[in-house]
Order: C-alpha cells, then structure tokens, then sequence
C-alpha cells in the first residue's frame, strides 16, 4: 500500500474527527465512535488496492462505521441526557462576540446536518469535506446523478428555516 497507519490517520486523523462530530452529538460517543473508525480503517488498509484515493478509501470505511454506529445507538434506551457543545479551535485574535457567533452558528448547522436520514447526512458531510461527486458516488454506493439529487435536498432541508432565525 505505501502508507502506513501512523502516517495516514496523521495526515487524514482530523478528517475522522469530523466524520464522527457529524454522526454523534454526545462528546464521549464521539470518541468512542472515532476510535471505532480508527481500527476499521487500521483493518481496512491492508487491503486497500489503490483503485482509489487513500482519502476516499478511508472516508468510505469511516462513513460505514458511523452508520453501524447510528443504526447500534438508535437501538440502545438512552435515558442521559448529555450536553451538545461544540468546541471551536479559537484563534487569539477574533473576538469573544465573534467566537461566540461563529459557535452558535457551527451548533445549528450540526443540530440540522445530524437530524438529516443517514444517506443525505453521509452525502452532505462528503460534500463539506471537498469530494466530487464521483467520489461520493464510489464511497456510497451512488450514481453521481443520484448524489447530485440527494445534495440538493440535504442542503435545501439544512437551508430550510434560516431565514426564521
């Protein structure tokens, strides 16, 4: 294969993070569910052929993991509640107000992107992360027309109702 775990899960590891962020609301979830796709993907390299990208062939085993995961936790009785902040990495120079707007901004956009069904969720999410529509197609299992449908939806249900906030 030519990259090793250590190498790809450093340069691609952040990429995992936010898969998982996108699945799970609960932090502790999150990091269960990221170290889930940390050894799926560890189980995956070794055969990983190079008919795709590194980056594709991991999205696609990180995206069924996170599915697994939903369909796993839609069938558990949760009777915790839980907080859902979301951390942002600040940098020293925007202020709090704008940190502040930026959070709460990144918080409802999660709220709606989590609440779509699992397919336009995983299509959308591929889409945030820079993916052509081929790409999305292969790690879904989509034709690109079809990706190409589910987006516009996904974003035009995600888009729906800012304009009451």
């Amino acid at each position: 294969m030519g990259q090793g775990f250590e190498d790809v899960f450093a340069q691609y590891g952040s990429l995992l993070s936010r898969v998982a962020n996108s699945y799970e609301a609960n932090h502790a979830l999150q990091q269960e569910l990221l170290q889930e796709i940390a050894i799926a993907v560890w189980q995956g390299l070794v055969r990983f052929k190079g008919d795709s990208s590194v980056k594709t062939y991991i999205l696609k085993i990180a995206h069924n993991r996170a599915v697994t995961h939903v369909a796993n936790q839609v069938k558990r009785i949760d009777t915790d509640e839980y907080n859902d902040d979301v951390v942002i990495e600040q940098a020293s120079q925007i202020s709090p107000e704008t940190a502040t707007s930026q959070q709460q901004s990144l918080t409802r956009l999660l709220v709606k992107v989590r609440a779509l069904a699992v397919q336009p969720r995983q299509v959308l999410t591929l889409s945030l992360e820079g993916l052509s529509y081929d790409e999305i197609a292969d790690i879904c299992g989509l034709t690109k027309s079809h990706v190409g449908v589910i987006l516009k939806r996904a974003k035009a249900s995600v888009l729906e109702g800012n304009s009451n906030e």
